[in-house]
């Protein structure tokens, strides 16, 4: 089964993004929930086989501590 892997990042304007690793596909949510119906949907829009595919988000956060 074909594993699929999104970078996730919080968005400067709020919510979320998420970025295909090797593939283009992008998309992006208000919230973590949102964001993986969202990826979901994108993944079956580009691969229009019927296919299933294991996604894996990587989450990345970053924290500025003064």
């Amino acid at each position: 089964m074909e594993e699929i892997i999104f970078l996730v990042e919080e968005s400067e304007e709020g919510g979320y993004i998420a970025r295909g690793i090797g593939v283009s596909i992008f998309t992006d949510a208000d919230s973590i929930e949102e964001l993986r119906e969202a990826v979901k949907d994108a993944v079956r829009c580009h691969y229009d086989d019927g296919k299933k595919r294991i996604i894996r988000l990587h989450i990345v956060r970053d924290e500025v501590i003064a």
